[in-house]
């Protein structure tokens, strides 16, 4: 190879690693404070939930932070930000059952008097 692609290949490989989202369970508390939504008090309670034990998942992450919601982890991973490596998932709706009426059913009309 030469020099020219050496250095372009070098330089390639540091842009990536400079722009490279950080993952909640790896992030410093200044990455944290830099990421746009997340001011020191958020990055504290991050880091005081992740001194306890790493966050498994998206899910666990929202049910651990406070002020952290669906809206916002969509939000994050949408920007490039994981947890344990993983993009945010919304967990699926539930199907919801069927409510019935607590109407009762039109009744028949009376057959004729004979």
């Amino acid at each position: 190879m030469t020099i020219k692609k050496l250095l372009a290949l070098a330089s390639t490989l540091s842009l990536t690693v400079c722009l490279a989202a950080p993952d909640f369970n790896q992030a410093t508390e200044a990455e944290l404070d830099s990421i746009k939504g997340i001011g020191p008090g958020t990055s504290r309670k991050i880091l005081d939930e992740r001194k306890k034990a790493d966050f498994k998942d998206w899910h666990d992450f929202i049910a651990r932070v406070p002020g952290i919601g669906p809206s916002k982890a969509k939000r994050f991973s949408n920007d490039g930000l994981t947890v344990n490596g993983l993009t945010y998932q919304a967990k699926p709706a539930t199907t919801a059952t069927r409510r019935t009426s607590s109407k009762p059913a039109a009744s028949q009309p009376a057959a004729a008097a004979r």
